[in-house]
C-alpha cells in the first residue's frame, strides 16, 4: 500500500521551520502565499526594530516572534491532510 502526500503538503515543513526560526519576519506567511499577512508581520517587526533604536520597547517584534513560533509549531504538528485542508484549501491565515 502506497501513501501519497496531498499536493502542497511539502510546504508544511518549510513553513513550520520558517515560522519557528524567522517567525517575526513573517517568512512562513510568504511560503504559504499569504502575502498581505506576511507584509503585516514584516512591517510590525521592522517598525519595532527601528523604534528599539530609540529605546522604546520592542513589544511588536516580540509579539510577531511569538505568533510565528506558535504558528510554526501548529504547522508541524498537523497531519499533511489537516495542513492542506486548513492552510492551503481553506486559506486560514492566522493560527
Amino acid at each position: 500500500m502506497t501513501t501519497s502526500k496531498p499536493p502542497d503538503a511539502d510546504k508544511k515543513i518549510s513553513a513550520g521551520i520558517c515560522g519557528i526560526l524567522l517567525g517575526s519576519l513573517g517568512i512562513h506567511k510568504f511560503v504559504l502565499g499569504y502575502n498581505q499577512e506576511g507584509i503585516i508581520m514584516l512591517a510590525v517587526s521592522l517598525v519595532g526594530i527601528v523604534l528599539s533604536c530609540l529605546i522604546i520597547p520592542v513589544i511588536g517584534t516580540f509579539a510577531m516572534s511569538v505568533i510565528g513560533l506558535v504558528e510554526g509549531i501548529l504547522y508541524l504538528t498537523k497531519t499533511d491532510e489537516e495542513f492542506v485542508d486548513t492552510y492551503i484549501k481553506n486559506k486560514k491565515p492566522w493560527f
